[in-house]
């Protein structure tokens, strides 16, 4: 702070104990001893009320970003990160869903195309499926 060394020091002790006179050195010392000590004491308190002013500007600027976070409308901001343009939003309008089927309704919607008649005559026939579960037969080895 004053960077005073100690061959300094013993120069302002030696003119102290002329100028004051070694009757009055103890009482000058304590003199001093006790503004220094105030002096800390106030530096330590401007320090102190420093740093609670930026511990109160810090908290002041969490709480602004808090209050602008619960403030904002969440599905605004994803839309507009996902969808700037609006092009996903006007390709999905309900005008283009209204001729997609119902999802809520029980008949089950076949969208395969229906299958051509066989060209050949020869074509082998297939069974339609029945409701009755296929027995299968174990396969015997037969001797070689």
């Amino acid at each position: 702070m004053l960077d005073i060394g100690w061959s300094e020091m013993a120069v302002i002790a030696l003119v102290a104990l002329v100028v004051i006179g070694p009757k009055d050195l103890p009482k000058a010392m304590k003199t001093v001893a006790f503004w220094v000590r105030k002096a800390r004491k106030l530096a330590s308190e401007f320090h102190s009320g420093i740093d609670q002013l930026v511990r109160e500007a810090e908290l002041e600027e969490a709480r602004d970003a808090i209050r602008s976070a619960s403030q904002m409308n969440l599905d605004r901001a994803v839309e507009q990160t996902i969808d700037p343009t609006g092009e996903v939003n006007k390709a999905l309008s309900p005008a283009d869903l209204a001729d997609l089927p119902d999802p809520t309704s029980e008949e089950p919607v076949d969208d395969r195309p229906a299958l051509a008649p066989a060209a050949s005559p020869a074509a082998p026939a297939v069974a339609p499926p029945t409701s009755e579960p296929v027995k299968a037969e174990p396969v015997k080895a037969e001797p070689a």
